[in-house]
């Protein structure tokens, strides 16, 4: 099932120039800690004072319309700095205030018209591109060299502090086996974040498309799945039938690979059992330690939507912090 790109800047930006409107594509490459929108977020901004993305959640896109129309006008890029006061930081979410810095690109000016095209083009493939932007010169092209940043999932400084480079990748994936309650709460929290979710689940009662709406659901053997889906480092697994007979074979692949997280339901108890059945069938103790069991963090959760809440959360805790 293919996956909706959610405020496809770059697209908006191309489309508004060709167009003849004008556009600018503003990026974040410098911000505080806690802010709500990464390094490597886009907004797109037309002549016409359109909207398509964010930089800061709100705070700070008012002054960042009005230098777009001058940026347009003068056809160069264009770094803003801004300083976020504790009050104006409070009424985004934040604890308080910090700094941000914004590129500005004008479409047909320092960002070519042929490499915005390119960008789009690529972006709507699925494939994981790089756009390096030299933020002296304005200078832009297109990299593939970005396997360092996938896993990572971020966009930052090369090492000269010069060039930023913009991550532009497929939405992380996540392969969730059964299709129990959980899962329920699991697949449209996970689908927010950003994940194309699949759901494996031999039990077509339970992997069925009045459970799982808009899902793509797998109905084959968890082992024969999840080879089928291939996981890779931009890849979480989550096992929830609290049956072996369909965890474990798929736990056998998603060990194996280089998934940045799997997880599996179960008690203290039943994830002994589980290591002893790992063990027997001669996996390493590096790979059995890689499970995250119980599931999720500890966060007292009770009820299906709150499991759900924990292991969301327990998957990014490991995509940002390792």
């Amino acid at each position: 099932m293919q996956t909706t790109i959610i405020d496809d800047a770059p697209r908006a930006a191309l489309d508004w120039h060709r167009a003849g409107h004008g556009a600018v594509l503003a990026t974040v490459i410098d911000t505080w800690g806690s802010a709500p929108r990464p390094r490597g977020a886009q907004l797109a901004v037309s002549g016409q004072a359109e909207l398509v993305g964010s930089v800061s959640g709100g705070c700070v896109e008012g002054a960042v319309v009005a230098e777009a129309m001058d940026v347009l006008s003068s056809g160069r890029h264009r770094v803003l700095e801004f300083g976020v006061s504790d009050d104006d930081a409070f009424s985004v979410g934040l604890a308080c205030g910090g700094r941000i810095r914004i590129l500005l690109q004008p479409v047909g000016g320092s960002l070519s018209e042929a490499l915005l095209s390119d960008l789009v083009a690529r972006r709507a493939a699925g494939q994981a591109v790089g756009q390096v932007v030299d933020v002296d010169t304005g200078a832009t092209r297109l990299t593939d060299d970005v396997s360092d940043r996938l896993r990572t999932d971020r966009s930052d400084f090369e090492a000269d502090g010069h060039h930023f480079v913009t991550l532009h990748a497929p939405p992380l994936r996540l392969a969730v086996v059964g299709g129990v309650h959980i899962a329920q709460a699991l697949v449209p929290m996970a689908r927010i974040a950003g994940y194309a979710v699949t759901v494996i689940d031999p039990r077509e009662a339970f992997a069925s498309a009045a459970r799982f709406p808009d899902t793509t659901l797998v109905h084959d053997w968890p082992d024969v799945a999840m080879q089928a889906f291939a996981p890779d480092p931009r890849s979480a697994i989550v096992l929830l039938t609290h049956d072996p007979k369909l965890d474990d074979p798929a736990l056998m692949v998603a060990l194996a690979s280089q998934a940045f997280y799997v997880g599996a339901l179960g008690s203290r108890r039943t994830h002994a059992k589980r290591v002893e059945r790992l063990q027997v069938a001669g996996l390493s103790p590096d790979q059995i330690a890689r499970i995250d069991a119980p599931v999720g963090l500890s966060i007292g959760a009770r009820s299906p939507a709150e499991i759900a809440v924990s292991v969301l959360a327990g998957m990014t805790a490991t995509l940002r912090q390792g």
